[in-house]
């Protein structure tokens, strides 16, 4: 939280996997609450939070540290918002961080709970990827319903809610949602005495 945010679009390639927040400065005015809380350098208000897993991270056999994974996800986030018809890359910066696999899963948790990201909480799908051909039988997106634009969410079945109701959605949550503070500080509580296990048996 304490990096400079950079250009969702114009990132260099770098290595790692890790965990990110997108911020949205746009004009949209169903986003309004957040571009507010994000303009003047102020960065309070994620719109998604994320992670990027190394190949084989569940099954213990992790190539994170050679792997380009945080920077993929992240282009392929870009690519995402340039698809969309009601959005532009120029208006989405991000945080991100390269984290020892085992805290991925934490972090990402800890970042969604301190900001409940409304394209986390309310509008699935950003992240999803291209179901593959035969397997376009599912719903699409909430995302893609407001966001048109991606060709593989197209080709899924319609969603029964259209993009004026979900957006009607967004604009009451985001009206009532408490404002993250500014310049957040995102720690673990310890135990003052914490138990621990030696390993031994009394």
């Amino acid at each position: 939280m304490e990096r400079a945010p950079q250009s969702l679009g114009e990132l260099q390639p770098f290595n790692g996997a890790g965990i990110y927040a997108l911020y949205y400065v746009g004009e949209a005015p169903i986003y309004a609450p957040i571009a507010e809380a994000n303009l003047g350098g102020q960065w309070r208000w994620p719109i998604y939070v994320g992670k990027a897993v190394p190949s084989g991270a569940r099954k213990a056999m992790s190539t994170g540290a050679t792997g380009r994974w945080l920077f993929n996800r992240l282009r392929e986030h870009a690519e995402s918002v340039q698809a969309a018809e009601n959005l532009r890359v120029e208006d989405f910066y991000c945080r991100y961080l390269v984290v020892e696999d085992i805290w991925i899963p934490l972090g990402e948790s800890l970042l969604i709970a301190k900001f409940t990201p409304v394209w986390n909480r309310m509008l699935d799908g950003f992240g999803n990827h291209d179901p593959g051909s035969g397997r376009y039988n599912g719903l699409r997106p909430r995302w893609d319903v407001l966001h048109p634009g991606r060709s593989w969410a197209e080709k899924c079945r319609e969603r029964p809610e259209p993009a004026e109701l979900i957006a009607s959605e967004i604009e009451a949550h985001l009206r009532t949602a408490p404002r993250p503070p500014q310049h957040p500080r995102i720690l673990l509580e310890v135990p003052e005495n914490p138990i621990i296990d030696s390993g031994e048996d009394e």
